[in-house]
């Protein structure tokens, strides 16, 4: 008998296969293995789902980041400041145009684009916010937000 996938799983899973559906055969909403790297700013990520091509894929050891087309995090409930703070710190230094957020806590997301130079380093100049039941462009794709999984009230910490 296997544990139950939780919400964080269901929706990554829900994710790629509304990306897929809507995206061009020469790219993949990829999840799992293996890691980002960016060796100069000495960062290593591991994204939810990534939208890449597939030849950008046929490397030994990490994906270059800037091969991504977008990174996509569902953020944890037990560390939310991750994907909501670290995370929009580090893809755009890394190169990642597109960052897209779903936050089972709230029902919400961001979806950040164009990367411009600030004082304290690249970052994110424009952000789209979201409720769940709207649709959102990710990219040049555009999938429905609705049905997408909450985590259940009592198990938001404190």
């Amino acid at each position: 008998m296997t544990a139950p996938v939780g919400p964080h799983e269901l929706t990554t899973a829900h994710l790629r296969k509304r990306l897929e559906k809507v995206m061009p055969e020469e790219l993949v909403a990829h999840t799992g293995e293996p890691d980002l790297e960016d060796e100069s700013e000495g960062i290593m990520r591991r994204p939810d789902l990534m939208v890449i091509a597939w030849d950008d894929m046929e490397v030994p050891g990490s994906f270059d980041p800037r091969t991504l087309i977008a990174a996509v995090e569902v953020v944890s409930r037990s560390n939310p400041g991750n994907d909501w703070d670290t995370k929009m710190r580090d893809y755009p230094l890394m190169g990642i145009p597109v960052y897209a957020v779903f936050d089972p806590r709230t029902g919400t997301g961001a979806v950040l684009t164009d990367i411009h130079p600030t004082p304290g380093g690249p970052r994110y100049a424009t952000r789209k916010d979201f409720v769940y039941g709207e649709d959102v462009t990710i990219g040049d794709w555009t999938i429905a937000t609705d049905g997408l999984p909450r985590y259940p009230p009592d198990k938001l910490p404190a």
